[in-house]
């Protein structure tokens, strides 16, 4: 009885996570999942994790934000086994990659920890220490064309939200850290935990789409012509006009040949491609705002049908439209809010 007692009790002692900052690391790369982690153990009403911050030394780290943040060590002077090791990315990654007394601790904790991981460019760190070495990985959609090529022995994928290659996981840009946190916990804790996880923090569980899908509407900024400014911002209020090559051309006072060569040169994309991802991003916000029906939907963004949204979005997004919804409402509706008055919620 003793036995099986003290065994029970092993179980539930919290996992040691450790999540290596170094100066000038990005403060959500850090904070990110440990806010994760640390509701997860609110879900619970236990400690599932302890999350340590670790740095080059016990102290005070100025993030690229230049907010601080306090190490609770330095990396050498850990104690007990750890859990999982992340490591944070940042503009500070290439002074870190030149730190050999950091690669080799990371290369000795590789061998000890049950799991490894890194968000964002902190997949440099990994790769710098020889632990991405034949395996997939990724970083975020900028810097993916950079660690292939310094790292040629890296399989990189620049697409996914987040990569796992036995027990290295990599993730993409920033927010992608919440992401793989919340995987971290579905795998430990199962699927209820990590769903709840992601309703107080208004996540997926898992999100539908790749880096890819970053917002079409940012990308207006792209065209440095003022008449192709004023187009973009024009087509993203008016999506179910007619948008094509031809119109739009008729828009800016050009010729279809010269408006499609100009504005390819300008943004990187056709005409063509331009509008479909405009329509997607305007679709998935209504898909996600509204109750609507996928064909009053897919009328109000130009697509015509429903049948045409859905090629739209697979190609763009490799999710259909039905599922889309489905995975970002699935949180909400296992536990639906009432529909009075709107309360606010807050903790002890």
């Amino acid at each position: 009885m003793g036995n099986r007692n003290r065994l029970a009790h092993r179980s539930r002692a919290p996992r040691k996570i450790v999540v290596l900052a170094f100066p000038q690391a990005k403060l959500l790369d850090v904070t990110g999942p440990c806010e994760v982690f640390a509701d997860a153990n609110r879900a619970l009403g236990r400690s599932a994790y302890s999350v340590e911050l670790v740095s080059n030394a016990a102290g005070p780290i100025e993030t690229s934000s230049g907010v601080q943040l306090v190490a609770h060590r330095g990396f050498t002077g850990g104690r007990g086994p750890i859990d999982t090791l992340l490591v944070s990315g940042g503009p500070g990654i290439d002074r870190a990659m030149q730190e050999v007394a950091l690669l080799r601790w990371l290369a000795r904790c590789a061998a000890r920890t049950r799991r490894l991981g890194s968000i964002c460019t902190g997949a440099f760190l990994l790769a710098a220490a020889g632990l991405l070495d034949g395996r997939r990985a990724t970083t975020h959609w900028a810097f993916c064309d950079r660690l292939a090529r310094e790292f040629p022995r890296v399989r990189v994928e620049p697409d996914p939200i987040f990569v796992r290659d036995g027990n290295v996981y990599t993730s993409a840009g920033v927010t992608a850290g919440m992401d793989l946190a919340l995987a971290l916990i579905e795998e430990d804790l199962g699927r209820d935990v990590a769903l709840s996880v992601a309703r107080n923090l208004v996540l997926f569980v898992r999100r539908p789409g790749g880096q890819s899908q970053f917002s079409t509407s940012l990308e207006l900024q792209a065209a440095d012509r003022e008449p192709l400014r004023d187009l973009q911002t024009w087509a993203v209020e008016h999506l179910a006009d007619d948008l094509s090559v031809g119109a739009l051309a008729q828009r800016t006072h050009m010729s279809v040949r010269n408006f499609s060569r100009i504005f390819r040169r300008e943004t990187g994309h056709t005409p063509a491609r331009f509008v479909e991802r405009l329509r997607v991003e305007g679709a998935r916000r209504r898909l996600e705002e509204s109750g609507a029906g996928l064909e009053q939907i897919a009328r109000e963004c130009g697509f015509g049908c429903a049948d045409s949204m859905r090629r739209s979005f697979l190609r763009v997004l490799r999710v259909a439209p039905s599922d889309y919804r489905t995975r970002f409402r699935g949180a909400e509706e296992q536990a639906p809010a009432p529909r009075s008055r709107p309360q606010i919620e807050t903790e002890d």
